[in-house]
């Protein structure tokens, strides 16, 4: 990771619009002219570069987008989608047949849980949810049918950390491809310079950065890329979530800025989250040392976009958690909203919200508690104000005490 710096990938490139501007020019068109009979017979075969054909299967717009992602990521190229469900559907499609089984985290997206266990199982495959952070209990999940190790960097809700590269180990011990899902960690962690073979973003969170667009991107081989385009057999040409070329254009224009953004998500979260710990409130957060997995995750990111923008705290009940989000966003403190990734905070109860797919007593096993509050924290100026004003609302709501003393501020009056 010494040698590679995702924001400088990303900055440089360098495009010119058609007429010299500074951003490459949108291609508003749904389809593509050919001079020749023979031009368009190649490209529909696949064996012609820098034609295009249909607007489903690629644009100028979204190759640029492609090219820039896949340089973020180190990978050879990528697909961007019209959502992150998008990149993750068609991907392990494209990767499983009737037959096949997969080995998942178990704390990952809502929609992805869902997919898995609810839907794929139509089309004969299965999956194993596992303890992700437990190397010997996935590769014991693994059968002769097994095709695909999937898993998200940080998890959702829960934040658990995926040793990437011991899961890399054991993929390719077992010829599987490692699928990563990035979305909660883009610049921090490049999961296929630590041995991923698919890198996947839901790029409406923090690569977008402002909950204005639905997108995702699958980052991989050219290989792998191609065979998701494929005209008679791709998953992503045939299934159809293709992004739209302003869509793309947008994206682009944000991607830009991603590393200020991530520096400031993730100081403002690693200092919340250092003070709702002093506090008493049960923290996680990858940046504390109390994370289970915090010297792992240390060994993992790129330091100068630190611990992240997402952490948690636990306050009890579902009643004290509603409680405290509707006063949040009645102080002007963020939104009562699903997603990641705004400039200001989101918070939501997971439980209730985005992993409301995965059932109750599922949810209870994996340690997802009613009290859990998820925060993205935002790009606030003045972070120290944001907790004082968050700590106002726990103290009015019976959450923290209004004398509570830090820790270290006992040491000093001692």
């Amino acid at each position: 990771m010494k040698n590679f710096n995702p924001a400088d990938k990303i900055q440089d490139l360098q495009y010119f619009g058609e007429f010299g501007g500074v951003n490459p020019s949108i291609s508003d068109s749904s389809t593509y002219t050919f001079l020749s009979a023979k031009t368009m017979f190649d490209t529909f075969e696949g064996n012609m570069e820098g034609c295009y054909l249909y607007s489903r299967h690629s644009s100028p717009s979204n190759l640029y987008l492609d090219q820039a992602l896949a340089a973020m990521e180190g990978t050879e190229t990528a697909n961007v989608s019209a959502s992150g469900m998008g990149a993750i559907t068609p991907t392990l499609l494209q990767l499983c047949g009737a037959g096949d089984h997969i080995v998942s985290s178990r704390t990952i997206y809502g929609g992805t849980y869902a997919f898995l266990k609810n839907f794929t199982p139509r089309f004969g495959i299965e999956t194993s949810f596992v303890d992700i952070t437990k190397l010997d209990i996935v590769e014991a999940a693994i059968t002769s049918k097994t095709k695909v190790l999937y898993c998200e960097t940080v998890s959702n809700p829960l934040l658990e950390v995926a040793d990437i590269a011991g899961l890399a180990k054991i993929a390719k011990k077992h010829n599987l491809k490692l699928v990563v899902d990035n979305t909660f960690s883009p610049l921090s962690v490049s999961p296929a310079k630590l041995g991923a073979d698919i890198v996947i973003h839901s790029l409406t969170k923090y690569i977008n950065g402002s909950s204005d667009t639905v997108g995702g991107v699958t980052c991989a081989s050219k290989e792998f890329i191609n065979s998701l385009k494929n005209v008679n057999s791709g998953a992503s040409m045939l299934l159809g979530p293709t992004m739209d070329s302003l869509r793309s254009a947008s994206v682009m224009k944000n991607l830009r800025t991603l590393h200020i953004r991530i520096k400031q998500h993730s100081h403002n979260a690693h200092y919340l989250a250092d003070q709702f710990e002093k506090d008493g409130l049960k923290t996680v957060y990858p940046g504390l040392k109390s994370h289970p997995s915090h010297e792992l995750y240390k060994t993992m990111i790129n330091p100068e976009y630190g611990f992240g923008g997402m952490l948690t705290i636990d306050v009890g009940t579902l009643e004290k958690a509603n409680e405290l989000m509707e006063l949040m966003q009645e102080r002007n403190l963020g939104y009562l909203a699903v997603s990641l990734g705004f400039y200001k905070t989101l918070f939501s109860a997971p439980g209730t919200s985005t992993s409301s797919e995965i059932p109750l007593d599922e949810q209870k096993e994996m340690g997802l508690t009613d009290g859990l509050i998820r925060f993205s924290i935002g790009l606030d100026n003045d972070i120290e104000r944001t907790y004082q004003m968050m700590k106002n609302c726990m103290v009015e709501l019976g959450i923290l005490s209004s004398v509570k003393i830090h820790k270290e501020d006992v040491k000093e009056i001692q």
